[in-house]
């Protein structure tokens, strides 16, 4: 059961959130560009009002510094391109860490991906279609997608290789995590190299919220029981 402190996180972080999406909504850009820093800080702070006897906290939480890194560059990379590269590979470093912590997580339960040998399949395959997909628009970063792409899978590979060793609840958290980050950054991708995607912001915005909260509820989740 969560603790009071750690319910009034959560509201504040859903709140912010909110108002991030308005702010996108409504072209409102001083409201985007003030909510939009504070909201890893705030998940951040949720790890660190959870008493814990699960390891890895502070590979989470590492991995967040970066993704809040990540999310800084990317205010600025309509005044300096170079910015998307520097938030690129900040949000590369998050997802690396993420695939430590899943790999640490240590149980005698087979791992899932040994039992649907299928999703080992699926991910990369669906990795390699993306990769196509925006190939010939990606230019000079070619090779970063390539192997952001491979990263970003190996991540949501991790989380169903873990499935079967945490309990239900946590794995599903920790998937729906995982699978909203893959969302969130193909839709990125999509909206800015292949095709304009109406409403693209919303969108990239609601899934990588819902990705960094369920990751963390997810390690909240596996404390718990």
């Amino acid at each position: 059961m969560l603790q009071p402190v750690q319910n009034k996180i959560i509201l504040a972080f859903w709140v912010l959130a909110l108002l991030d999406l308005l702010g996108i909504a409504a072209g409102i850009e001083i409201l985007h560009y003030t909510v939009k820093p504070l909201l890893i800080p705030v998940l951040i702070l949720l790890l660190l009002k959870t008493r814990s006897t699960v390891p890895g906290k502070n590979l989470l939480m590492t991995g967040l510094f970066f993704s809040w890194m990540g999310d800084v560059f990317l205010l600025f990379e309509n005044k300096q391109p170079l910015f998307f590269i520097f938030g690129l590979a900040s949000f590369l470093i998050t997802h690396i860490f993420y695939i430590i912590y899943f790999l640490r997580i240590r149980s005698a339960n087979a791992s899932l991906l040994k039992k649907q040998l299928l999703f080992i399949v699926l991910v990369p395959a669906y990795g390699i279609m993306l990769v196509w997909l925006l190939f010939p628009h990606l230019g000079d970063l070619k090779l970063p997608v390539m192997v952001y792409a491979a990263v970003i899978c190996t991540m949501l590979l991790c989380s169903l290789h873990i499935f079967l060793k945490v309990n239900k609840k946590a794995a599903f958290i920790y998937v729906l995590g995982a699978a909203a980050f893959v969302g969130s950054d193909s839709l990125l991708a999509i909206n800015k190299f292949y095709e304009p995607i109406a409403y693209a912001g919303i969108f990239i915005m609601l899934t990588y919220c819902a990705a960094q909260y369920f990751i963390v509820r997810g390690y909240i989740q596996q404390n718990n029981q």
